[in-house]
């Protein structure tokens, strides 16, 4: 099932897994409805712990651009990449596009 995200699209975890921080930054998320343990490394526990309440796609990204050196265009890929990925994981939940 094909996600379309955007940038403005609302992005927040799914309420039905339990995650926690290892070490670095590093996530760890257990998919209750599959008993299936997903990892992320750093950048995407950065991802994770941003998306933990409601944010746009812009919103992640900018920061990410903040705090890490990467050309825009690779961490916009790369952030819709991970999300899209997660979705079909049944791990975040994608709201479509921020209207206000």
């Amino acid at each position: 099932m094909p996600f379309e995200i955007t940038d403005s699209t609302v992005v927040e975890v799914a309420e039905n897994q339990v995650s926690g921080e290892l070490v670095d930054g590093e996530i760890a998320i257990l998919n209750l409805n599959d008993g299936v343990y997903y990892g992320l490394n750093a950048v995407g526990g950065r991802v994770w712990r941003l998306i933990q309440k409601r944010e746009t796609v812009k919103g992640v990204m900018d920061t990410l651009l903040d705090e890490f050196d990467v050309e825009p265009e690779r961490c916009r890929t790369e952030v819709i990449a991970l999300l899209t990925t997660l979705a079909e994981r049944n791990l975040v939940k994608i709201n479509g596009d921020f209207a206000g």
